[in-house]
């Protein structure tokens, strides 16, 4: 199946490692040119070479922390100078949950660390589409597409559920307002895909809770219907399609991409 990706210009904020690489390698072998963005010089250099030097796109590196307004706007103007423009963004800049730490009680929830999250992810993710809507606007036609997580329905960890039904709001409002303009918007909420981070993960697991690692790995990575672990490129493989023309009927709406997880039915 074509996509009809090949020429556009797709800026992936934390794009540098884990779900964000795996979407912007999958956008680069679909012909995207790619906007990498990371906070580090030196990581994102490396991950921008890494990924032309394999496929041959054009992929700029874009050094920019999502939590400051300041630093996104800088970002976009380089992406649009650099690329030519942005036709696709993929939100994904954000302190993974789950992290190799047990959740945050109610007790262990400061208003530094809920604000931290916050900001990183919701308006982190909010500021990118704000400066790349304009743009869109302008050519009739985007994709933003923003990666929230599973936690939105599920209890366990209080800030990450709050976050992620956050990221799923802005999803539909947003899809409302640009939707005449020709800019689908979407999310979608991984579980756990398996990532650079995974191993460690998964050790942190294991000892916390006194159980081998292969058990780890199946409550940790395996736990929905499949019973198989899901992988970062699992996850890209959907984004690459909500990326693409194809998806036009596809807007305002969240998809789960964790394998089936839980046992609720959503309609």
């Amino acid at each position: 199946m074509d996509l009809q990706l090949a020429g556009k210009r797709a800026v992936v904020t934390g794009g540098s490692r884990g779900i964000g690489n795996a979407i912007a390698w999958a956008l680069a072998r679909e012909g995207c040119d790619i906007g990498l963005v990371a906070r580090h010089r030196e990581e994102v250099g490396g991950a921008a070479r890494e990924l032309h030097d394999a496929i041959g796109v054009r992929v700029v590196p874009l050094v920019a922390d999502t939590s400051s307004t300041e630093a996104v706007d800088a970002m976009v103007t380089g992406a649009m100078e650099l690329l030519g423009g942005v036709d696709v963004l993929v939100n994904c800049a954000a302190r993974p949950a789950g992290a190799g730490t047990a959740p945050p009680v109610l007790d262990d929830i400061t208003d530094e660390r809920f604000h931290e999250e916050m900001n990183t992810k919701v308006m982190g993710y909010l500021r990118c589409a704000r400066a790349v809507a304009p743009h869109m606007r302008r050519a009739g036609w985007g994709r933003i597409i923003s990666i929230s997580g599973l936690a939105a329905r599920r209890t366990g960890d209080t800030i990450a559920s709050m976050r992620n039904v956050a990221v799923v709001a802005m999803t539909r409002n947003l899809a409302e307002e640009l939707g005449p303009s020709g800019i689908n918007v979407t999310a979608v909420h991984p579980s756990s895909p398996f990532t650079q981070r995974s191993p460690a993960i998964i050790r942190a697991a294991a000892e916390r809770e006194g159980i081998s690692e292969d058990e780890a790995t199946r409550k940790v990575l395996a736990g929905n219907a499949l019973h198989r672990v899901i992988h970062a490129d699992d996850i890209a493989a959907l984004v690459t399609f909500l990326a693409s023309p194809l998806s036009v009927a596809i807007n305002g709406d969240v998809i789960a991409a964790g394998g089936g997880v839980g046992q609720s039915i959503y309609y």
